[in-house]
């Protein structure tokens, strides 16, 4: 009962301070103990709706700051200036529509995304949502950026974690106090992001510095053939009119 109560009081507060759901206070307490958004960042809202995650980034970026949120459904709020939001497939979009106009990496990207839930393999398709997510980095993230992402609890939850910590230098699970009890959900944070470094070809290098090959000697279509002779070489006798070749009949 008091947890429930607890969920009544998030919900009551969000509607007093003005926020679309009560999800904003999850991205309050994580940003309050990870600093992961700074004045003047550019942040990436991967499946923004309802939009309370977008207000909290706003906010925290401040007028200086770019807010963009996508979803599959149109997202409409009080939004501030300087948020701005996309309906599509995060997956299928070009990662140059959620960049800012100068095509600037974000400082942070951020999902609040979870499966449509069904009771069966839940789990695995948060999983799943998940490493979607790490294979998109690259094209949205900055070196050095911040990260958060939920994800449900379960038996793929430890790789999915290794492969996050393979990517960033400071990865940290936090379950928010405004997450429902019985929910499995909790958030991967991650501080100081290392983009995949992008192995140069080592034949491509060879055939760079090798130098040019020899010029190719003209053929007559024969291999056996020697090349022609040079212009000004003395021309032999036009054959006989039957075709024949004089030094080859009378043999």
């Amino acid at each position: 009962m008091a947890r429930r109560e607890l969920h009544d009081r998030y919900f009551r507060q969000a509607k007093r301070e003005g926020y679309l759901a009560r999800s904003a206070y999850k991205l309050i307490e994580i940003d309050d103990k990870r600093k992961l958004i700074r004045k003047g960042d550019r942040v990436i809202d991967l499946g923004c709706a309802p939009g309370s995650w977008l207000q909290v980034a706003a906010e925290r970026t401040g007028s200086r700051g770019f807010v963009v949120g996508i979803d599959l459904k149109p997202v409409s709020g009080p939004f501030a200036r300087n948020v701005r939001t996309v309906v599509g497939d995060f997956t299928e979009i070009d990662p140059a529509d959620l960049l800012d106009k100068e095509g600037r990496l974000a400082n942070v990207v951020l999902s609040d995304m979870a499966p449509n839930t069904s009771g069966h393999g839940d789990h695995f398709m948060s999983v799943r949502l998940c490493e979607q997510i790490l294979d998109r980095l690259p094209l949205l993230l900055r070196k050095g950026g911040s990260f958060a992402m939920k994800v449900f609890e379960g038996e793929a939850f430890p790789p999915l974690l290794e492969r996050t910590r393979q990517s960033f230098h400071d990865v940290k699970v936090i379950k928010p106090k405004a997450t429902r009890d019985v929910s499995r959900e909790v958030f991967v944070t991650a501080k100081r992001y290392k983009p995949p470094v992008i192995e140069p070809d080592d034949r491509a290098d060879e055939s760079a510095g090798a130098p040019p090959p020899p010029a190719a000697t003209p053929s007559t279509g024969r291999g056996d053939e020697p090349p022609p002779p040079p212009p000004g070489w003395f021309d032999p006798p036009a054959p006989s009119g039957n075709g024949s070749d004089p030094e080859r009949t009378g043999s």
